[in-house]
Formats: structure tokens, sequence, C-alpha cells
């Protein structure tokens, strides 16, 4: 079943965020957003004050615990990336700053599945990250946290943005974003985390970048790509549809020829932010029927909105 949305269709929350990259809706009808400020952001609410914030800390993805905490991936190299903790007073701490030895100084995203296990995607272990915008590097990997700690569960990943367990519990899907490709990996042993080999689900051209992702309730895998400015269903059968987009074809041409002569940098990937949709970076579901959709961007002052015909899958963190 495909749908299309157009621009005219879209309705936008919230007012001067500060790039709202991750977003977070409950069955309570809130909606949080990361936000360069204070880190997390509660829709029609007042902005806390973050406690604690390090110079050079950028969020990025974020996660509700269970215990109404937050987990928030850091990109700012600056203080060392790494996955932080922000409690109920909005104080920040560090939760976890390396694995397996391995330095987290561009973790990405950080996201809790249904079995409670923490997973953590780290883009690339080069510094500046942007070295990393190219289809040679695959330096990024995945971790895990669960009753038998932290550590790598997959690796050589081309710059691993957004991943997620899949509805069935039985999939562990990811966006590599300068591979250009939906990949995923079973979960063969589910007590001790352990992956099966990549399965690359979808390979994405015409200067779509996938960055997040959200299931729907049929199967589908909803990306969200940079520079393009598109919503792409992947179905299960591996076919893919354009549910939205805002392309312009001169920054896209721009960045497919950089990106040809490896020679990407954060200004072509940010270019997309002049767009109506902000460089669309992360797709939630939400409302009653989890038929709302909220797209959260790396470059707008507001999110926008729209209703689905096809109902979003049941996040872990909806009754939290």
């Amino acid at each position: 079943m495909n749908m299309t949305i157009e621009l005219k269709d879209l309705n936008f929350l919230g007012e001067n965020l500060h790039r709202p990259e991750s977003v977070i809706a409950t069955s309570k009808g809130e909606l949080f957003v990361s936000d360069h400020e204070c880190s997390v952001h509660q829709l029609g609410q007042p902005r806390k004050k973050l406690i604690g914030k390090p110079d050079g800390f950028l969020t990025n993805g974020i996660a509700l615990t269970p215990q109404r905490e937050f987990l928030v991936a850091n990109l700012g190299t600056e203080c060392g990336g790494g996955v932080w903790r922000i409690d109920h007073e909005h104080r920040i701490t560090p939760f976890l700053m390396e694995v397996d030895g391995h330095a987290m100084s561009n973790t990405n995203f950080v996201t809790i599945d249904a079995r409670g296990r923490t997973w953590i995607s780290m883009s690339t272990r080069m510094v500046p990250r942007y070295r990393a915008f190219n289809a040679q590097t695959a330096d990024g990997f995945i971790a895990v946290i669960d009753q038998l700690g932290a550590r790598i569960v997959a690796d050589d990943i081309s710059f691993t943005n957004e991943c997620r367990v899949d509805p069935t519990g039985e999939w562990l899907y990811v966006n590599e974003t300068y591979g250009r490709k939906l990949s995923r990996y079973r979960i063969i042993n589910q007590e001790q985390c352990v992956l099966g080999p990549k399965d690359v689900v979808y390979q994405f051209t015409n200067g779509d970048f996938p960055d997040g992702l959200s299931f729907d309730a049929q199967g589908g895998v909803w990306v969200a790509c940079v520079v393009s400015n598109r919503v792409v269903r992947v179905a299960q059968d591996g076919s893919a549809h354009v549910i939205l987009e805002d392309p312009n074809e001169k920054i896209i041409a721009h960045a497919e020829a950089k990106y040809a002569q490896n020679a990407m940098t954060q200004e072509d990937v940010y270019a997309g932010t002049v767009q109506t949709l902000g460089n669309v970076s992360s797709i939630a579901f939400g409302g009653a029927d989890f038929k709302t959709v909220y797209l959260g961007n790396l470059g707008a002052t507001r999110i926008a909105t729209f209703q689905s015909t096809i109902a979003g899958a049941q996040p872990p963190h909806w009754h939290y």
C-alpha cells in the first residue's frame, strides 16, 4: 500500500527549536525533541536549563528510559562524544564514554528496545567526522548494553546512523549514511545479542543519504534522507516508495558530484536545511492510532507533521 504526501499537506509544531534532530512521541501525547540548548525539550512546555552541560556538547539521538529519564547521543567530539544521561532535575552526566577500549567520540544515536537493551551507534572513528563522508570509509560500529555489560556487536559500518530493533524482535536495522544503505542484522542469539551477517535491504541513490528510520505496522521501514529531504518507505519485498519529498535539484547535483569525488563536506550535507523540511533527519509515529507522523530535522525551527494512511508500529517507549 503506497501513499504520497505533498508539502501543502504538512502542519508544523514548535517554534524557535534548535536542531530538533530526534523526536519521541508517547501515549500521554507528549512530544520530546532533541535541542541544541537544553538537549531535550518537550513541545508546549518551557525550556529547562540543562545542568552540567560541557562545552561543545551536541545532542543528536535521544531515548526515553523506563524511569522517564533520557539517554542522549553526543556528537560533540570536543567533550568526548559518548552517551549521557539526563535525570529528572535535568542534570546531565556521562553514561558510556568508551566501549571495548574504543572512545565514542562520534556517538550518533541511542535507543532502548522492548527487552530493555540499549543500542548505540557510533558513526565513525574518524575525527573530525567529515573525513568519513565517503563510501570508502566503513569504521563505524554498533554497541549494546545488556545484562552482560557494554560491548561492540557490529563493526565496519559506513557511517552508522539510526539503528533500531524491528517489531518482531528478530532484526536490528541500521542506516549507513555514506554507504547509502539500509542494512539489517538478524539477532541469532537474543540472550547474548549475537548478530548474524549484514544484509543490505536497500541501496539509496539520487541525493538520498539515509539518517533516521522507523517501522510501520505493515512491516515497512520509513527512512528519512538528508540532502534530498525525502521520506522513503522500504517495503518487506525490498521495493521503495517516496512518501514525501522536498528536493533542491541544484543542492542534490552538487552533493552527488562531491560524493563521487570523495570530497563531501559538512556544508554539502547541511545545504538541505534551506528547504521547508529543514534536512529531514528522523521519523516518529504517534497519536492514538499511530497515524500521526512527526519529522525531525537538522536545520528548521519547527517540526513537520502529517496524517498517514499507514499506521506506525508501537515503539517500546510508548507507555513509559
